[in-house]
């Protein structure tokens, strides 16, 4: 190969950093953009520190190809953006969350099976909400209330009997029942039936299945 018909390294760097990089339909340019230019750096500052080439970081800034996600980790790193604020408008953007039946998560506290019906996310804090299917041995109860938590709670049983138990008082609840109270309260709920007591719980915040 002659001199002339040399391929420069960066160029091939530059042609296998886009083909990845488009795999990933995100649009992050204007925020780092943003960033970028508050912080007084330039395109070329942020490619050499974030190990990838001045033209990749321009067609990101552009949203002319959406970053592997290696290249964004570094680009995040160096202009020290929290990745919460890279990924607000993609939440936004997808407002329906769906658990399929055989994709739950499940717990296991004992013999109570707990199965995960909405996930909290992380970026809520305090006003995060999750959901689950409890099933309840014959016999058996929950435990983790007993102590009581911050936050509150409702509950509707689908199948069986349970036995409320909220501080000195008992509730008795049967199919189809609901019930709503302060978690700061101690709490068990009891099968008293005579099958697995099924319901579905609402937590807020959430405490069981927090990532």
């Amino acid at each position: 190969m002659t001199h002339s018909q040399k391929v420069d390294s960066t160029d091939i760097r530059d042609d296998s950093e886009d083909a990845k990089s488009k795999r990933v339909p995100y649009h992050f340019g204007e925020k780092l953009r943003q960033v970028r230019e508050h912080k007084g750096y330039t395109l070329k500052i942020v490619a050499q520190r974030a190990g990838v080439s001045e033209s990749l970081v321009s067609q990101i800034e552009r949203n002319h190809v959406s970053p592997a996600i290696d290249t964004l980790l570094a680009l995040a790193d160096v202009l020290d953006i929290n990745l919460e604020f890279l990924f607000e408008e993609y939440r936004k953007n997808r407002p329906v969350q769906i658990i399929r039946y055989n994709e739950r998560a499940a717990q296991k506290e004992e013999d109570i099976l707990y199965e995960e019906l909405a996930r909290a996310e992380s970026s809520d804090k305090e006003n995060s909400i999750e959901s689950y299917m409890i099933t309840i041995p014959k016999g058996s109860h929950t435990h983790r209330g007993s102590y009581g938590h911050l936050g509150r709670e409702l509950g509707i049983i689908l199948k069986g009997k349970g036995c409320l138990k909220y501080e000195n008082k008992e509730y008795i609840l049967n199919e189809g029942d609901s019930a709503s109270f302060s978690a700061a309260v101690p709490h068990v709920l009891e099968n008293v039936g005579d099958v697995d007591l099924q319901a579905i719980w609402v937590v807020t915040p959430a405490q069981r299945f927090v990532k």
